[in-house]
């Protein structure tokens, strides 16, 4: 099977993988395109197989990522997604190696990654990247990893920025942070946004619009970062039922 390499003028037609099968997140794809669009203008690439699958992969210069980590002429993996019957063919590495040899012919030291020290929903999996020969470089509570695959071994050593550590802020009730990056983001919110209103619970969500907003951001993973009580609880974007569960367990806690 081939890949393909998308183009701002092949997004107006192709899937971008993400969203098949979601019916209920397909209007919000174009937010996701339109923001595509506008990262390949700063080297973003989106690389995926030529087939109606998630299988694809995202990677931008770190520089230009909406991703609080300071690693200067690295490249950063926004997303590497295989799924389904796909698994276990070497598509992974295929799509990998791609990056790998992408950022070597533009002369970077390397390739940073934000992983877990646990497996959960929507980051990728730990164990293939180590395999990989990546290894974790930082930390920030509480289960992100900084994984990097570094060739250039005087280069500096990419880090989390410090204000990504706070994992904090100074608002009541829930506060959502989320980017354009996915195109599930922005139907999550619209129903926590409701269920809030129904609960009487006080809601807010920042879209940061802009990469220096992200990079600033009080959180490592920027693409959705849930936070309640100014405490922050989860970077997943869970289903309706999923968060009316969970928020149950937040304000039990308060009680």
């Amino acid at each position: 099977m081939e890949f393909m390499n998308m183009t701002p003028e092949l997004l107006d037609t192709e899937h971008i993988c993400c969203a098949l099968g979601a019916k209920a997140y397909e209007a919000d794809v174009n937010g996701k395109k339109s923001w595509l669009k506008d990262r390949m203008a700063e080297g973003l690439v989106f690389y995926r197989l030529n087939e109606r699958a998630k299988v694809f992969i995202e990677y931008l210069p770190a520089e230009a990522a909406w991703v609080p980590v300071d690693a200067p002429n690295f490249m950063m993996i926004n997303c590497l997604w295989v799924s389904g019957k796909y698994k276990g063919q070497g598509y992974g590495r295929r799509l990998l190696e791609h990056c790998i040899a992408d950022a070597r012919n533009r002369g970077m030291d390397g390739i940073v990654h934000v992983l877990s020290g646990k497996k959960l929903p929507y980051l990728s999996d730990r164990k293939f990247f180590l395999h990989q020969g990546f290894r974790i470089v930082d930390e920030a509570g509480p289960y992100y990893e900084l994984a990097v695959l570094q060739w250039n071994d005087s280069a500096p050593q990419p880090t989390f920025r410090g204000e990504s550590r706070s994992l904090t802020v100074h608002q009541p009730g829930i506060v959502i942070y989320y980017t354009p990056q996915c195109p599930f983001a922005s139907g999550v919110v619209r129903d926590w946004k409701a269920l809030a209103e129904e609960r009487g619970i006080p809601f807010c969500a920042h879209l940061l619009s802009s990469r220096e907003e992200a990079q600033q951001a009080p959180v490592p993973w920027t693409t959705f970062a849930f936070f309640y009580e100014g405490q922050y609880v989860s970077h997943e974007m869970m289903s309706r039922s999923k968060f009316e569960h969970t928020l149950d367990g937040l304000l039990g806690r308060d009680t």
